[in-house]
């Protein structure tokens, strides 16, 4: 009698557990990226609407100057996926479009990545083909101003973080505040999507 009410009690348990949940938010109309050639830190063309092969490609817009959310959101994916499984590691791709192409040339971008994750893909290209990259999957980039001091000023961009899939469309995103964890949950979620 006493095993019965336990497996009756696991049995309830089971049907009232709470689904896993989606930190970020899936898109229901997927944004597709556009094919503009930009340039990856190697010089080679890479594309965001032709060349996103993997399962999964995170990307973010941001500028290796940004005193803020750019580090904090880099940190938080290199830590995500360092959270991954092997299997999963494999199938993840991450980009960073700089949003600052006048001062972030291949070398500075190469070198601002390798400080988070050595695989890390960077991209650049002129401000123009960088906002009509921007432009196609919703996010904003300022084409910036020189002041007068001779500061440089950017304008903002968006700090979202988008899931690219093989079909060049972006699936989800993540506002700045996620974590690494989320974020490891959320790519493993995405990843074992049927």
């Amino acid at each position: 009698m006493t095993a019965l009410v336990v497996l009756l009690g696991l049995a309830l348990s089971a049907c009232g557990s709470e689904p896993d949940t989606f930190t970020g938010t899936r898109l229901t109309n997927p944004f597709k990226a556009a094919d503009v050639e930009l340039a990856d830190t190697s010089g080679a063309p890479y594309s965001l609407g032709a060349d996103t092969k993997k399962p999964l490609t995170l990307v973010f817009f941001g500028y290796t100057s940004c005193p803020d959310y750019c580090p904090m959101v880099m940190n938080n994916l290199a830590a995500a996926i360092n959270r991954l499984d092997a299997a999963d590691k494999k199938k993840v791709d991450v980009v960073f479009v700089t949003t600052d192409p006048a001062r972030d040339d291949a070398q500075t971008l190469r070198t601002y990545l390798d400080r988070y994750n050595k695989s890390f893909i960077g991209l650049t290209g002129s401000i123009e083909q960088v906002i009509e990259a921007g432009d196609s999957l919703h996010v904003y980039v300022s084409d910036g101003k020189l002041l007068p001091t001779g500061g440089y000023d950017l304008g903002g961009h968006t700090t979202s973080t988008l899931a690219v899939d093989p079909h060049h469309q972006a699936v989800a995103l993540w506002n700045q505040e996620t974590s690494s964890a989320e974020f490891a949950a959320d790519i493993h979620a995405l990843l074992t999507d049927d």
